[in-house]
Parts: C-alpha cells; sequence; structure tokens
C-alpha cells in the first residue's frame, strides 16, 4: 500500500502541475477565438479533479476556470471596442460578427435592452449566445467596467455548471476516462440541441 500511495501522489501532483495552466489557457484562449469548445475542457478537469485525492482539486478547476473565462472576455471585449472606436474596424470585431447572424444578434439587442445584465449572465448558459450578446454590448457602448461588472457571475455561472456536468461523468464510472468521455458527451450534445433546433424551425418559418 505504501509504494502504490507514494506512486499516486507524485503523478497527482504532476497531473496538477500541468494541468491547471494547461485549462487556463485553453479555456482564455476559446473565450478569444470561440470555436474551442471550452465546456468540454472544463468538464472533463472536473472528472480528472473528482477522481482525484488531492484536497481542492474540484475548487481550483472552478477557480481557473471561472477567471480564465473573464479574463478572456474581457480582453476580447476590449479589442472589439477598440475595433468600434476604429474607421475601419479590426479583425477582431470582424471574428465577433462573424459568429452573430443579424437574426439573433436582433434578438439579443432587444433583450439587452429590457434585461439588461441578467442577459449577458444567461447569454454564457446558452451554446453560442456569448457572442451575440457581447456584440450587442458593443453596439450599445457599454463600457468595459459595466461589461465586466455582469460578466464576473455569467462566468462564475458557466464554471459551476460544466464542472457539474463533469461531476455527474465522474461519479458514474469508476475510470476517469470513462467519465471524460460522457462529460464530453454531454457538452457537445448540449451545444448542438440549438443549432439542431433552429435548423428545425427555419423551413417552417
Amino acid at each position: 500500500m505504501i509504494p502504490l500511495a507514494a506512486a499516486t501522489v507524485p503523478a497527482e501532483t504532476t497531473q496538477q502541475a500541468i494541468g491547471y495552466p494547461s485549462l487556463f489557457l485553453l479555456v482564455m484562449i476559446g473565450a478569444l477565438v470561440p470555436v474551442v469548445p471550452t465546456g468540454a475542457l472544463v468538464s472533463s478537469a472536473a472528472v480528472v479533479a473528482f477522481h482525484q485525492t488531492a484536497p481542492f482539486s474540484m475548487l481550483l478547476v472552478f477557480v481557473v476556470a471561472a477567471l480564465a473565462a473573464f479574463l478572456g472576455d474581457i480582453a476580447l471585449y476590449w479589442l472589439g471596442q477598440r475595433g468600434m472606436r476604429s474607421k475601419n474596424g479590426s479583425r477582431w470585431l470582424e471574428a465577433i460578427r462573424s459568429h452573430a447572424p443579424e437574426d439573433r444578434l436582433e434578438q439579443a439587442q432587444t433583450k439587452l435592452a429590457d434585461n439588461g445584465v441578467t442577459v449577458l449572465v444567461l447569454s454564457r448558459l446558452v451554446p453560442a449566445g456569448r457572442i451575440p450578446v457581447m456584440l450587442a454590448c458593443l453596439m450599445a457602448r457599454w463600457p468595459l467596467r459595466r461589461f465586466a461588472r455582469g460578466d464576473v457571475p455569467a462566468c462564475l455561472a458557466w464554471a459551476v455548471t460544466y464542472q457539474l456536468i463533469g461531476i455527474l461523468g465522474g461519479s458514474l464510472f469508476a475510470e476517469p476516462w470513462e467519465g471524460v468521455a460522457t462529460a464530453v458527451g454531454l457538452t457537445l450534445v448540449i451545444s448542438a440541441v440549438p443549432m439542431l433546433w433552429r435548423r428545425v424551425r427555419r423551413p417552417a418559418a
């Protein structure tokens, strides 16, 4: 038992030393470049943390994910603001616009005008909802400070939601890889449902 425990502790320490910085960088990059499945990353990290014996592993996943998402959002919003002030725009502003179809942008603008910060919080929980609302905030000329105040609870709620998905996957299976596969599958299904729903509704409109 002692050799096994001795072998387990360094392995977990190595995982944490590599895993947390990697999670931070990938989530932050995913916030800047909205093609990386950051929800799946957080759920997978939560599965691994669920099976670890080190204290505070789950808390660290939550803190790292929420902080990285917040900093990534703030950086992208700041870049978007620079693009809005520039006569020629910017590639970051164009990237934001490319992920915000006109119909979804109009919906986001209407909801933002009616409900304010609440829409910003909910936008991070709706797949592909973050960018249209962010662009709506940019077009409404929200200052960075106001956006940041709304983005804090949004990132906290987002991190909790995907961590709970990971905990669910980790609790169903004894092997971490099985839990990771389940968590990733759940996040991909959650992300795909709204797109499929819009495609189903489009012909009938």
